[in-house]
C-alpha cells in the first residue's frame, strides 16, 4: 500500500476565500507522481488552538504531511508556536537560520525588522529546511508514524524546497512504488457525454478513473498502480480513446505530453511546413493570443464588422448565407497572404446578442486548404468571456482535425 500523505495549509486568506489554495493542488500533482496516497487536504486559519488539534490528528492518521504557510513573522503567523505546542517541544532560536534571514536583507541593501527574528525560532530537534529564495527557512521532523515537512506559503518559495529539499529527503525515507497518470484531453465533448460514452468498458478496480472540465478542454483521467502492464494499459486506453473519437485531441503519459491544443497544432503545422492566415470574428484576437510565437502563423485580422470584411476583401457579403461569405473571404486572404492555409471565423447575430450571456451565437468556421473547403458550425452560449475561447478553440479545433487527417 502507497504511504498516506495530506497536505495541510495555513491561513486566514485560504479559509476565507481571499485567495486560492494553490499550493496544495501543485503539491498533490508531485506527491501523486511520486508514489503517495493523498488522502485530505485540511485548510485552517490563524488560530493556534485550531493548528494544535489538527497536528495530532494528522499524526495518528498520515505517514507524512506537507505543510504550507504560516512561517513569516508577523502576529498571524502561528505554524513553528503550534507545532512546538502540539508535540511538546520547545521553540529555540536557531542562529544559522537568523543568519540566512539577515544576510536576505543585507543583499538588498535593507535593514532587518526585528518581528524577522521570530522567523529563526524553530521546534527543539527540528530540522532546518534552509530557503535560498525568501526569509522564512522551513523545518522538517517526525512525530510517532508521522514526517512533517513546513514550508512557506508563497509559492515560488514553497517550490523551490520542495523540490529541492523535500522531494529528495522523501525519495530517500519512503519506499514509492509510483503509479502511472494517463490524460485523454478532448475538446468539443462534455465530461456526462465523456462517462456516457465510455460507459460499458470496463475499468479494473486497481484503476482510478477521474474528470477534469477545464477552460480550454475536458480532461479524462486514468491513474495506473505500479506495475501495471504495459500492453493492458495501452489498449484500456486505446479503447476509451476510440468510443471518444475524434474529439481527442491528444494523450499525455503514455509516452511525451501532448500539450495543449495549441502545443498539438503547433507540432503538426511545424511538421508539415505549413503556414496559416486568420480571420477572426467572436473570438476577438484570442486565436491568435494562444498561437502567439508560433512561426507558422503569418498573421490574424480581427473585425466584428461583416461589410468591412467584405470591403477588405472585396467580396459580396451575404448575411444570409455566412459560410458562403466566408469561403469567399478565405479564398481572398489566402491570396493576400500567401499562406497555405485560411481559416475564417464568423458567427449570426449583433453585438447586443454576443454581449448577453443567455442569447446564444452561431459560429461558422471554414478552413480552406489545398484539397479544399473544410467546414464547421457550432452554437456557443454563456457569458462574453465564453463565447470568445469558445469561438478560438473551435476554429482551432477545426484546423486540427484537418491536420490529424479527421473527418470535419
Amino acid at each position: 500500500m502507497n504511504p498516506i500523505l495530506e497536505i495541510f495549509s495555513q491561513g486566514e486568506e485560504i479559509v476565507a476565500g481571499q485567495m486560492a489554495d494553490t499550493n496544495a493542488a501543485w503539491l498533490s500533482q508531485q506527491a501523486v507522481q511520486m508514489g503517495f496516497a493523498v488522502t485530505r487536504h485540511t485548510a485552517v486559519g490563524d488560530n493556534l488552538n485550531e493548528l494544535i488539534v489538527l497536528l495530532h490528528e494528522i499524526a495518528l492518521r498520515a505517514d507524512c504531511c506537507i505543510c504550507t504557510g504560516g512561517l513569516g513573522p508577523t502576529s498571524d503567523d502561528l505554524t513553528a508556536e503550534a507545532v512546538a505546542k502540539a508535540f511538546g517541544l520547545e521553540l529555540q532560536f536557531d542562529e544559522i537560520a537568523f543568519a540566512q534571514i539577515k544576510r536576505f536583507f543585507d543583499n538588498r541593501k535593507r535593514p532587518m525588522p526585528e518581528s524577522n527574528r521570530k522567523q529563526a525560532m524553530l521546534p527543539a530537534g527540528a530540522a532546518r529546511i534552509d530557503n535560498e529564495w525568501g526569509t522564512a527557512p522551513g523545518f522538517s521532523l517526525l512525530y510517532g508514524r508521522c514526517w512533517f515537512a513546513f514550508l512557506p506559503g508563497v509559492p515560488y518559495e514553497m517550490r523551490h524546497l520542495f523540490l529541492e529539499k523535500v522531494r529528495p529527503a522523501l525519495a530517500d525515507r519512503f519506499a514509492l512504488l509510483p503509479g502511472r497518470l494517463i490524460t485523454i484531453r478532448t475538446i468539443g465533448i462534455g465530461e456526462s457525454d465523456i462517462q456516457q460514452r465510455i460507459a460499458a468498458i470496463i475499468i479494473p478496480d486497481q484503476v482510478q478513473l477521474g474528470f477534469r472540465a477545464g477552460i480550454d478542454d475536458v480532461q479524462t483521467k486514468l491513474l495506473f498502480p505500479y506495475g501495471y502492464l504495459e500492453t493492458e494499459m495501452a489498449s484500456l486506453v486505446s479503447n476509451i480513446a476510440e468510443q471518444l473519437g475524434h474529439a481527442v485531441f491528444g494523450i499525455d503519459g503514455l509516452t511525451e505530453a501532448s500539450g495543449d491544443l495549441a502545443a498539438v497544432i503547433d507540432r503538426l503545422m511545424q511538421a508539415g511546413k505549413y503556414t496559416l492566415t486568420a480571420i477572426e470574428t467572436a473570438s476577438q484576437g484570442l486565436l491568435a493570443a494562444k498561437c502567439i510565437g508560433m512561426p507558422w502563423l503569418l498573421g490574424t485580422l480581427f473585425d466584428r464588422s461583416l461589410d468591412s470584411l467584405g470591403q477588405r476583401f472585396a467580396v459580396p457579403v451575404d448575411r444570409d448565407d455566412l459560410m458562403a461569405t466566408a469561403e469567399k473571404i478565405a479564398v481572398a486572404a489566402r491570396k493576400s497572404a500567401g499562406a497555405d492555409f485560411a481559416l475564417v471565423q464568423l458567427y449570426a447575430g449583433d453585438d447586443d446578442i454576443f454581449h448577453d450571456k443567455d442569447q446564444p451565437i452561431v459560429l461558422y468556421n471554414v478552413l480552406l486548404t489545398a484539397d479544399g473547403f473544410h467546414q464547421s458550425t457550432q452554437t456557443v452560449a454563456g457569458p462574453i468571456r465564453r463565447k470568445q475561447n469558445q469561438a478560438a478553440l473551435l476554429a482551432l479545433d477545426l484546423l486540427r482535425r484537418n491536420l490529424q487527417h479527421q473527418e470535419i
